[in-house]
């Protein structure tokens, strides 16, 4: 959703309140997308403050679909965003670069509240996701989901230390 604050920050005290569905289907993150998993409400109230600058307050909570970290599962995860902070439209994109404040959602006089939530998102972004605490993950030979199934493969996993001597074993080795 773009807004156009001209109007709202025109005059202190100007308050105007906006409430609808987001567009936003997908985040990119790393080179991953992932999807939202339902639409969800955007909630933004803008105050003019006086001298072209505003309050923004901006709440929404998504629900983006993860893979699991072990077993590749889609996981619902949500993020509840809570923005509020003070904006001042004489500044262009320049000034708030050397000021160290870039913000991406802000071009011109209009707050792109898509690339807000997702710059939120991005920030909170957790480090693993697992489907539950207790995930088997995926078998090392066949690729099995171990939660749903459980396959016939050796799990033996040799200890890599340990291979100088099996190669010693195996060259002689009587026939």
């Amino acid at each position: 959703m773009l807004i156009d604050v001209t109007g709202i920050i025109a005059k202190i005290g100007t308050v105007s309140e906006f409430s609808e569905k987001s567009s936003l289907e997908s985040v990119s993150f790393y080179g991953n997308s992932y999807r939202t998993a339902s639409p969800f409400d955007v909630y933004v109230k803008i105050r003019s403050t006086g001298d072209r600058k505003a309050q923004i307050d901006l709440n929404a909570l998504v629900s983006l679909l993860i893979p699991c970290d072990r077993c590749l599962e889609d996981v619902s995860y949500d993020f509840d965003i809570s923005y509020s902070r003070e904006i001042d439209f004489n500044e262009n994109s320049k000034d708030r670069c050397d000021n160290m404040d870039e913000l991406s959602f802000i071009d011109g006089t209009q707050v792109n509240t898509d690339r807000l939530i997702t710059d939120e998102i991005i920030l909170d972004f957790p480090m693993q996701v697992l489907c539950r605490p207790d995930c088997k993950g995926l078998c090392k030979k066949c690729g099995c989901n171990l939660n749903k199934s459980k396959c016939d493969c050796d799990q033996f996993i040799p200890d890599p230390r340990m291979s100088v001597i099996g190669d010693i074993f195996k060259n002689f080795k009587e026939v």
